[in-house]
């Protein structure tokens, strides 16, 4: 009789295998992660299956093709893939429970649908008729959009063979198992091998697939990192679930660039998308109270003007908080150490707290000077100019150093009523009409122009 195969405990944050049940993982540092699994019972060591040698050619003679982009029906998403679908593709859409995946997937399939492409989309988490109920508010009803209740990952291979779709949509790749693992679904193992065998059938009929996966709460996509490797392309969907505001980012894109973003807004009838973010991004900013700093960013191709709000008050601990949302903590860090050496402006004895408003996340060197102005106004008890807005990078030796992308940066500034602009000297660049240009060299300038109003 063969021996049982024993049981092993698998890490579901990284996969991490061990023997026996621990409460900390020894490779991610996470708690209470792991999870019992039974291996596959190993193959009997016969004779080595051999394969035929595959073709080789120069690259020089392979046939240069269009990728056949289709659109999705959402201008904005189009964007954030690199101009449309491509087909083969395989496509994550990460995102916290109830942000809106299914809601903007479902508008996709119809879309897509009306496009004259058959489209299956296999509801693992929801029946067919609540899924009929969301798609009867969204207007939903094509004929050539096939619905599926299914979890068993040979049901769904076996159905697309059958259907051939264009687009495949499995909604989430958590909830799909395979009858070849004992594991439940949502394990490493059971993640990596449905998402594997998926991505392998849609690509191999050229289709595109796109994936549901579920956000932790640390804010990393659940399952193995390896299933973002699967992929083509990883968009994140964010924001308050209890809020209107969705922002689609692109992490990774095969296809097209990342850090594009698209602003969505949930309404009854769906999600809608917002084509001028930054204007409601500013519809709400307090002008007129320190510590607030209109910033030029750019995510991806395109220019979009956010709020810094940067607060700073005297701490009562002997190491006092640094709290930045939407930045980079250690930036934060060389930006407050800048000021003090070269701006004369102590930070040591406060605590300061900095966010991005809409809960966007800049990482762009761009932001320094913004960040730099908030937290001198703030600091200063000074308002700045309601119509300036600020852009800029800032070097360990306080100076003010030039930014990519200065035109469109300056276009969106004027297009949104701005007019005064405080930067680096923009000599040899065309400034629109109207606006006024404060160049700034040195953390001193900025400083000066803070005090001064």
């Amino acid at each position: 009789m063969a021996a049982k195969a024993k049981s092993r405990f698998v890490c579901q944050g990284c996969g991490h295998v061990s023997p026996r049940w621990l409460g900390r993982c020894p490779a991610c540092d996470t708690w209470d992660t792991y999870v019992e699994e039974t291996p596959e019972a190993p193959k009997s060591k016969g004779r080595r299956s051999r394969l035929p040698a595959t073709e080789l050619v120069s690259l020089a003679e392979i046939e240069e093709r269009d990728a056949g982009r289709f659109g999705s029906g959402i201008e904005l998403l189009d964007r954030v893939l690199g101009s449309g679908v491509v087909p083969g593709s395989a496509i994550l859409l990460a995102g916290e429970p109830g942000i809106g995946k299914s809601t903007l997937l479902l508008a996709v399939a119809e879309a897509i649908a009306e496009g004259g492409r058959r489209v299956v989309y296999v509801s693992a988490e929801e029946s067919p008729r609540q899924l009929r109920l969301r798609a009867e508010r969204l207007g939903c009803s094509h004929p050539e959009l096939l619905v599926a209740g299914e979890t068993a990952l040979e049901a769904i291979r076996g159905a697309v063979e059958d259907a051939k779709p264009g687009v495949l949509i499995v909604d989430s790749i958590q909830a799909v198992r395979t009858l070849d693992l004992d594991g439940l679904p949502g394990s490493v193992g059971q993640v990596r091998a449905c998402a594997e065998s998926l991505v392998e059938m849609t690509k191999s009929r050229g289709s595109a697939l796109f994936l549901v996966g579920h956000v932790t709460k640390e804010g990393g996509i659940a399952g193995p990192k390896s299933l973002e490797h699967l992929v083509d392309t990883v968009l994140t969907f964010e924001g308050e679930a209890r809020g209107d505001h969705r922002l689609l980012r692109a992490t990774k894109n095969r296809f097209g660039a990342t850090g594009e973003v698209a602003l969505f807004e949930m309404h009854d009838d769906g999600l809608l998308p917002v084509p001028d973010p930054s204007r409601v991004l500013l519809s709400h900013r307090r002008a007129d109270t320190p510590g607030s700093v209109v910033a030029a960013s750019v995510h991806g191709s395109r220019p979009l003007l956010v709020e810094i709000q940067a607060l700073v008050q005297t701490s009562s601990l002997p190491s006092p908080r640094r709290t930045g949302l939407g930045l980079d903590g250690n930036r934060i860090a060389v930006l407050l150490a800048v000021l003090e050496r070269f701006a004369g402006i102590p930070f040591a004895d406060r605590d300061v707290y900095l966010n991005v408003v809409g809960g966007l996340t800049v990482k762009e060197p761009a932001v320094d000077l913004p960040v730099a102005a908030a937290l001198l106004s703030a600091r200063l008890d000074r308002t700045l100019p309601p119509d300036a807005a600020f852009f800029g990078e800032i070097g360990l030796l306080g100076e003010v150093r030039p930014v990519s992308r200065v035109e469109a940066r300056l276009r969106e500034i004027g297009t949104l009523g701005f007019r005064r602009i405080f930067g680096p000297s923009l000599e040899g660049v065309t400034v629109p009409e109207g606006l006024e240009i404060r160049s700034l060299e040195h953390v001193g300038d900025l400083a000066a122009a803070v005090k001064s109003g």
